[in-house]
């Protein structure tokens, strides 16, 4: 037990759960609930509580404290100090134990029955999918990057393409699931539940690509399903260049609950925490809503606009500041917000006439009406950066005129005047294909005077899933389709005398895995149109509740060993044809000084391609993650590389766990999945 400022600090409390199996829980208890209970708040992760997140936790979670909440903080089953074994996400079993957790709590003396859930990705998915269970006990929810929907939004897929991000966030928990609880908190059974963990936690990714459409398995924890469950109030949140950015819009539009959406330039971080957008006073927001829901004080949430979004303006690509002022909307969709709509012509963008009525015909045989057509080379993508960011600079789009010239490129007249748009565009496009799988990817810039080009939004459409995700079909080589490519929800400024740019390719790598073979589209421009979700100036905008600067709690003291090392680098072979893309992303190694320990962690994902030919495409991700105190030194070391054929996609991974110099555990897959029109 420890005091972090005003709060007292109960390291390790075991939660048992009626199977028998403990969740480890860190409790940060304000004055006095030993005398008079208070509300709690709880993150319920996998993410290790004793070491990898201590930091983080420390200064979020003793925040709440000071200011009147128990804040509890529970490994999942299987992961940092818990009992048993992490086998998948969001499993029945996870939310089953969530709901015991939370009946635990709010039986504890210092806690007065009422709870709320707060957590950003993982945390923020399963507070959804809780609140969705409708357990008495949990009164207010704050999701943070998280989605409604865990197929056509999560790092998986996108418009039923295939992202590699998926197979990044497979090594990323590959690695995780494969660390072992810290000696000081389970004692000398700590070997026998890392060797349990290594053996049993099994590669995710094995699993995800056995469900290459959106069946059952996503279904299962999709709040989108039925909104309608979900009965307590929601704070949602997110940062235009995270990957969850659609979901708070889906929230506000569907939610029959007080909510509240709110969208910066931030990362996939705590907003608190800033970059590449402002900071702001998130935990002070987050005490408003707690307060009002948790404690049942007026502090003016209800009278709040439904939507507030950072409204960017035009930006360097090459720059990590997204400068910008915040925006609101009172509902959502917002009547205030119009359609415009422009044609994709032989001459660029050109504004639709307002009594333009066109209607594409689906089936027809390609005939002499004019076209284009596209085959983009595999390097377009090379420079679209993350599907999620997490590192601010080195993983964000760069300057797009290194990717148009693979791609279809309609440009709009420059502007007389400035547009601003928020919501989700779209690009309605009359196609052909010449094989009869393919995907395109379509995304929507700002071109500058001086001819930069700043990607503003995108999206992709696996071809086959024109019209269902659940469903899909071939494509008939030679006939014509309607496509509607929903690009991601954005709030961008376009200022007057910049162009507006429209990019279409057959191919998005590394960000997406591409189809089968290489198609050709033919596009006509003609039955063809971008629509953007037009916001015309508001004057309320200026009288907007400013934010506050961020505050926290002292986080716990630790010691740089070495500092983080992050490059993100293309590297083209002329004398072997071979391109990768090689991204380095190692976290600083620091020491925890209250219990000295230790902890570093590494990756390196390669993605690489020889003469622009499918059968060559090959993404590898190594992890080393390491632990070490007074003669105890772990680690363990992952590997995964996927490859493709036209029929299958293989994966093959090797995992290596390290007592001091001793190898104690092997264990290799190598697996071949059928492709399901992918």
């Amino acid at each position: 037990m420890g005091h972090n400022g005003t709060a007292t600090v109960i390291e390790n409390v075991w939660i048992e759960l009626s199977d028998g199996c403990r969740l480890a829980a860190k409790l940060w208890l304000p004055p006095g609930a030993e005398h008079e209970a208070v509300p709690a708040v709880l993150e319920y992760i996998p993410y290790r509580k004793r070491d990898s997140k201590a930091v983080r936790d420390s200064a979020i979670h003793g925040y709440f404290a000071a200011h009147g909440y128990a804040a509890v903080r529970v490994d999942l089953r299987g992961s940092g100090d818990s009992e048993g074994i992490l086998r998948d996400e969001y499993l029945q079993q996870e939310l089953e134990d969530g709901l015991q957790v939370l009946r635990w709590i709010a039986a504890q003396q210092w806690c007065n029955g009422n709870v709320g859930m707060f957590g950003l990705s993982w945390g923020g998915f399963n507070g959804l999918q809780m609140a969705a269970l409708q357990p008495p006990e949990l009164k207010a929810v704050i999701t943070v990057c998280s989605s409604d929907d865990r197929y056509a939004d999560d790092i998986h897929y996108m418009g039923g393409c295939l992202l590699t991000d998926n197979l990044s966030w497979a090594s990323t928990m590959l690695a995780f699931n494969s660390c072992p609880p810290d000696p000081a908190v389970v004692g000398e059974r700590w070997r026998e539940m890392w060797l349990e963990r290594l053996e049993g936690s099994g590669l995710w990714i094995a699993t995800w690509l056995q469900h290459q459409r959106r069946d059952a398995y996503w279904q299962h924890g999709s709040v989108c399903e039925d909104y309608s469950r979900i009965q307590c109030p929601v704070f949602a949140v997110s940062g235009w260049v995270d990957g969850y950015t659609n979901s708070v819009f889906h929230l506000m539009q569907h939610l029959r609950v007080p909510r509240w959406g709110l969208i910066g330039a931030w990362g996939h971080k705590y907003p608190h925490m800033g970059g590449p957008g402002p900071a702001i006073g998130f935990l002070q927001e987050s005490l408003r809503w707690w307060d009002q829901w948790l404690k049942g004080i007026d502090r003016g949430v209800t009278e709040e606009p439904m939507l507030r979004a950072w409204m960017r303006d035009d930006f360097s690509p090459i720059e990590a500041e997204h400068p910008g002022r915040w925006v609101a909307e009172d509902v959502w969709p917002s009547p205030r917000i119009v359609p415009r709509s422009y044609l994709l012509t032989g001459e660029g963008l050109k504004d639709e006439p307002s009594d333009a009525s066109w209607q594409a015909t689906v089936g027809n045989s390609v005939s002499t009406e004019p076209a284009f057509e596209v085959q983009s080379p595999l390097s377009v993508g090379l420079f679209a950066g993350k599907w999620c960011s997490y590192s601010e600079a080195t993983d964000l789009p760069s300057d797009q005129r290194d990717e148009d010239g693979g791609a279809l490129v309609f440009d709009s007249q420059p502007l007389a005047e400035p547009i601003e748009i928020l919501g989700a565009p779209e690009v309605e496009l009359t196609l052909a294909s010449d094989k009869p799988q393919a995907q395109v990817a379509v995304r929507l810039s700002d071109v500058a005077p001086d001819g930069t080009v700043t990607r503003v939004t995108y999206g992709l459409l696996n071809l086959t899933h024109r019209d269902s995700h659940e469903h899909p079909q071939e494509l008939q080589p030679g006939l014509k389709y309607t496509a509607n490519v929903r690009l991601n929800y954005i709030a961008q400024h376009f200022a007057a005398g910049h162009r507006l740019r429209v990019a279409i390719s057959s191919s998005y790598w590394p960000l997406a895995w591409p189809a089968q073979q290489p198609a050709r589209l033919t596009i006509y421009p003609q039955r063809s149109r971008l629509i953007v979700p037009r916001r015309p100036p508001s004057a309320e905008d200026i009288r907007l509740r400013p934010f506050e600067a961020p505050q926290a709690a002292i986080p716990i003291a630790t010691t740089l060993l070495a500092p983080a090392h992050r490059e993100w680098k293309v590297i083209r072979n002329l004398a072997t044809n071979e391109v990768t893309l090689d991204v380095i992303n190692n976290d600083a190694t620091y020491r925890l000084d209250d219990i000295d320990l230790a902890i570093s962690r590494s990756v390196d994902e390669q993605f690489s391609y020889r003469s622009n030919r499918y059968d060559t495409l090959r993404a590898e991700v190594t992890s080393e993650r390491g632990f070490s105190r007074d003669g105890w030194n772990v680690r363990s070391v992952t590997r995964t590389v996927m490859s493709s054929t036209r029929t299958h996609f293989r994966i093959r991974a090797t995992l290596d766990a390290y007592e001091g110099d001793a190898r104690i555990f092997a264990k290799s897959w190598d697996e071949s999945i059928a492709r399901d029109y992918l």
